[in-house]
């Protein structure tokens, strides 16, 4: 077992992720760890890079501004959408999410910000872009 977390490690731990007022959005803590394979796409390359010379068994805190984290939020990124254009422009609701297909087949989603009759403002932007994030982690394994 390596004794610091670096690039491409197999990494066991525990983390929380929550907004700067301290509002929860995931814990392994006082659950099972997680382990993550760091370049794999499992985690975030910039929650990546915070565990990056971590040592076993280090417990750290890292207040990320949103630059660090998830990005500014983009305003570019804001859609209006005629709803026959939705995928099921039926179930279209307020604050849920719609799933699109991309060009090659891939897929990606945005979150419902306004809906009218004839329209939603869809939001492509990251659900956590422009917000300030407490990322907490405790490693527990490193390969």
């Amino acid at each position: 077992m390596s004794e610091r977390v670096e690039a491409g490690n197999l990494v066991t731990l525990h983390y929380r992720l929550a907004t700067s007022d301290d509002t929860e959005l995931v814990s392994t803590f006082g659950t099972t760890p997680a382990t993550l394979q760091l370049g794999s796409g499992e985690l975030a390359p910039t929650l990546e890079r915070c565990l990056d010379g971590l040592a076993l068994g280090e417990q750290h805190v890292f207040l990320l501004e949103p630059e660090q984290a998830f990005g500014k939020h983009n305003p570019d990124l804001l859609q209006r959408i005629v709803r026959s254009e939705l995928p099921d422009p039926a179930t279209v609701e307020l604050h849920s999410v719609i799933e699109f297909s991309a060009p090659g087949g891939g897929r990606f989603a945005g979150l419902v910000r306004e809906v009218d009759a004839e329209s939603a403002l869809i939001d492509f932007n990251h659900p956590l872009a422009g917000k300030s994030i407490r990322f907490e982690v405790k490693v527990l394994g490193v390969l």
